[in-house]
């Protein structure tokens, strides 16, 4: 499971890399660079933490992204999805290559804080949902049941709710506004995918519905 890992990170970090280079036609990128070496760097050690913590769920999340037992709506949605990455990628890429953007470092130095508490946020939700899967799916077989507690007891999908903070970091990091104008189109992603999780939830999965009741917000409390 461990190498599993590393392949994959390795594997995200390499094209990742690759992508945003090619785009900018230049190495000369210091933001990209730190945020591929704290990729390096997370993926491994975040991956290790969960494998002590809970083995099942890091196995869950090495999965591939498209499963026989998931909706065909997520399957669709996985795919635009993967799409919209890419061209943000190669969007900040040529931010990069056009010198568009000019923000300053204090941005930059934000966007690696919010990188990082992104990271951070990501683990606490790990920590109290065992069933985070990558996919939108039923975990029978693993007894899935409500999750309550930590980010859960404020957000019905706190996961979501750290991707808002990748999605704004990662691009002030890089220093392109052109990245960061794209978050818009994320969060209507993201809304479309917690549509599709609810519905799956809430038609097999004992007291979502109750639960759903209680916690009134899906992705930022006091707003939505």
């Amino acid at each position: 499971m461990i190498a599993r890992l590393l392949l994959q990170n390795t594997v995200f970090v390499v094209a990742t890399g690759a992508l945003l280079f090619a785009s900018a036609g230049t190495l000369q990128w210091p933001g990209a660079w730190v945020m591929l070496i704290a990729s390096a760097l997370l993926g491994p050690l975040c991956g290790w933490w969960l494998y002590r913590l809970d083995p099942a769920l890091l196995a869950e999340r090495l999965r591939p992204v498209i499963q026989k037992d998931q909706p065909p709506a997520d399957k669709a949605f996985i795919a635009v999805f993967v799409l919209a990455i890419l061209a943000w990628l190669v969007a900040m890429g040529l931010d990069r290559r056009q010198l568009a953007s000019g923000m300053p470092l204090a941005l930059q130095v934000l966007g690696l804080v919010l990188f990082l508490a992104s990271t951070l946020f990501t683990m606490w939700v790990f920590r109290e949902n065992s069933f985070a899967a990558p996919v939108v799916k039923l975990q029978a077989e693993r007894a899935q049941h409500v999750i309550s507690t930590g980010p859960y007891a404020h957000v019905r999908h706190p996961m979501y709710s750290g991707m808002i903070l990748f999605f704004a970091g990662v691009p002030l990091l890089l220093g392109s506004w052109w990245g960061l104008a794209m978050e818009p189109l994320f969060l209507a992603l993201l809304a479309v995918r917690i549509r599709i999780e609810e519905r799956t939830l809430r038609e097999g999965l004992p007291g979502y519905a109750d639960y759903a009741m209680r916690v009134r917000y899906r992705l930022l409390p006091g707003v939505w």
